[in-house]
């Protein structure tokens, strides 16, 4: 079955860095937009960064300088570099895949809907004190 699985969450310091990694399985990743979005308890979830099948990425105002998106194909593996992190960060972070358009693909840094997404991870906590 198809798999998304998040890692690298935890809990730093302001201004501190994480990694947070999206593995694929039953899925060629290279075939799929992947996109990060984050969810803080009691808001809606929202868009954070995205990579379409070619490489172009997309980046929340929000993050945007702060945050870098990449994946390794080989790995079949997306990650999320987190530098600079704040505590309006701080949320559940899910990876998902699709194959949207590419109007659609830049939805997917928006607050939603998030159209053309096919699976879903379950996520990984981030979390940044005050």
């Amino acid at each position: 079955q198809v798999q998304l699985v998040e890692s690298g969450g935890g809990l730093v310091k302001p201004g501190d860095s994480l990694r947070l990694s999206c593995a694929a399985s039953g899925l060629t990743l290279e075939d799929y937009a992947i996109g990060w979005f984050r969810q803080a308890s009691g808001k809606e979830r929202e868009g954070v960064s995205c990579i379409s099948r070619w490489d172009d990425t997309l980046y929340a105002d929000s993050v945007n300088g702060r945050f870098t998106i990449s994946r390794d194909n080989r790995r079949n593996t997306v990650y999320l570099q987190m530098d600079s992190l704040k505590p309006e960060d701080t949320a559940t972070y899910f990876c998902a895949a699709g194959t949207p358009s590419n109007a659609l693909f830049r939805e997917w840094v928006t607050d939603g809907p998030f159209y053309g997404i096919e699976y879903w991870g379950k996520g990984t906590p981030v979390t940044v004190p005050k």
